[in-house]
């Protein structure tokens, strides 16, 4: 086993090597850039380490794990297209670099070269990881019209809310994980068990960053601390302060998601203190830990070492635990 910093090199390495230096150069220069802009490259890296852990060899798993970062991009690229975000990762967006066009015809090429990467595998291998990667590219799609959805609505609930983001974000951290065990050949049980722990670690991610863009240290957090209220999005904090506010709070939750006041500054403040005094901060707090938890159960239904336990739980902690 290795360090997760190690698995992290091990996959940047091979990315690297990975260069498409193919035919028309303006449509693979945006595919280039993209996979080269950074990012935690957190999916990959739980594919090989997952491999490993089940005793298989995490070499062989780098083309699922490169499958699943192409993927992943691919997504970032439609999305801020949608958003029409001019920055990724403090660069520009491919739309912005390039054009609307550009974007969207380099992103369908990244969705067809990911499929593209599991043709190393061998049958019943292959078969395995197609099935897993075309139901959960659909759920990430699903997930991400449920976001769109939740825009225009009024009316979206906390079950709604944890639905859109298990597919739209813990749906591929789970994958990413089965993927592991599928190549190194374990058990259907394990396979799923894993599964499992990485769906609930990945709700607890996401849970954990709506709560740092709301409560994040500026310094530390990479981003615009407040982001989400600023753009009005129903995160769990939200539709938490909203459930848990009086008729007069509530009002003015309301209000101050249906404007873009001049002082986005103050409208920050003021939601921030709705989030605490409605309880919703700590709601999400103990959601976090709930989800962390869950994932945590799991571990003991795995046919592994307790070593490697502890290094998935070790894993999981500083995942709740970290400010970026």
């Amino acid at each position: 086993m290795l360090s997760i910093d190690a698995y992290r090199a091990v996959f940047v390495e091979y990315l690297e090597e990975k260069t498409y230096n193919n035919k028309p150069t303006s449509l693979y220069q945006p595919i280039n850039y993209i996979l080269k802009l950074g990012g935690k490259r957190l999916r990959p890296l739980l594919t090989l380490m997952t491999t490993d852990i089940f005793a298989g060899d995490h070499k062989h798993a780098l083309d699922a794990a490169l499958a699943i970062e192409v993927f992943h991009n691919f997504s970032l690229i439609h999305d801020d297209i949608m958003d029409d975000a001019p920055l990724r990762r403090g660069q520009a967006t491919v739309h912005e670099k390039w054009d609307l066009n550009t974007g969207i015809l380099s992103g369908d090429a990244m969705l067809i070269l990911s499929y593209q990467l599991f043709e190393s595998y061998e049958h019943p291998i292959f078969k395995d990881l197609i099935t897993l990667f075309s139901k959960t590219a659909l759920e990430v799609c699903e997930g991400q019209q449920y976001d769109i959805d939740f825009e225009t609505r009024d009316d979206v609930t906390i079950t709604e809310y944890l639905k859109m983001i298990e597919y739209k974000t813990s749906v591929l951290v789970a994958a990413a994980m089965k993927m592991g065990a599928i190549i190194a050949k374990a058990e259907i049980e394990d396979q799923n068990g894993i599964y499992e722990f990485g769906r609930n670690l990945g709700i607890a991610f996401q849970l954990q960053d709506d709560f740092l863009d709301a409560f994040g240290d500026p310094k530390t957090f990479g981003k615009q601390v407040g982001g989400d209220i600023i753009e009005n999005k129903k995160t769990y904090l939200y539709l938490k302060a909203l459930k848990g506010s009086n008729k007069k709070q509530a009002t003015q939750l309301t209000d101050l998601f249906s404007i873009q006041p001049a002082s986005s500054e103050e409208k920050v403040t003021i939601v921030k203190q709705l989030f605490e005094t409605t309880g919703a901060a700590n709601a999400t707090k103990r959601a976090i830990k709930t989800y962390t938890e869950k994932a945590f159960s799991v571990l003991d239904t795995l046919a592994i070492d307790e070593s490697k336990k502890m290094m998935l739980q070790k894993f999981g902690e500083s995942l709740m635990n970290r400010t970026v």
